[in-house]
């Protein structure tokens, strides 16, 4: 066998290699069409939507959307009882206000990503609001001011995560939104005086790289 043939039986090889490749992958993309390529995450973990891809994150910010709204507007009602201050009821008019608005858009949002949403508040939402039934005037007052603010810093940390990294177009604009509504409440909250801030979670310390 010469040169040109041995050349020739090498490039057929590479070829067919080349072919079989080609036909793996298209294979693979069309039995896992919800494969977004660059997520992380397993395929069943993310898909693809006419916004962009949505996964386990966006998905949980929903939820947790639709939760506050849950425990808040009642509890936002409870305090226009029970509360001492008419700062804190003034401020329990915000919530409910506020929250009413945002659970209709998370609720349309939801059904248009395909994203089931709970209907009944959290075990620690749900703890928050049988406290806060037991008690009346001032002890009402520092309750609600506590457990609310401990509430919005948590989901707070949640929703700018979602804001600054998500790849969908309506979850970051929706998230720009709950941003907004979760600032403004924990300045409400603050105003009341109530706020108990030795209280609140230390922040984490600073990354090492202070690139990041």
């Amino acid at each position: 066998m010469n040169r040109l043939q041995l050349r020739s039986m090498r490039l057929i090889e590479v070829l067919a290699a080349l072919a079989f490749l080609v036909i793996a992958t298209v294979t693979v993309f069309a039995i896992a069409p919800g494969i977004v390529p660059g997520a992380s995450g397993s395929a069943g973990d993310w898909t693809q939507t006419e916004s962009g891809p949505l996964g386990p994150a966006d998905r949980d910010f929903l939820v947790k959307v639709r939760q506050a709204g849950l425990w808040e507007i009642p509890t936002g009602q409870q305090a226009q009882e029970r509360a001492g201050s008419e700062r804190v009821k003034e401020v329990g008019r915000h919530l409910i206000a506020d929250h009413t608005k945002l659970d209709e858009q998370v609720r349309a949002l939801a059904a248009k990503l395909n994203v089931p949403l709970p209907s009944t508040p959290n075990a620690d939402q749900q703890g928050w609001m049988a406290e806060l039934s037991a008690r009346t005037g001032e002890e009402y007052d520092r309750a609600f001011a506590d457990r609310l603010r401990f509430a919005h810093g948590k989901v707070f940390a949640v929703v700018a995560a979602v804001r600054a990294g998500t790849k969908n177009d309506e979850i970051r604009a929706f998230a720009q939104v709950a941003v907004d509504v979760v600032m403004k409440h924990m300045t409400l909250l603050e105003s009341t005086g109530k706020v108990d801030f030795a209280a609140l979670p230390t922040p984490p310390p600073p990354s090492p790289n202070p690139s990041k």
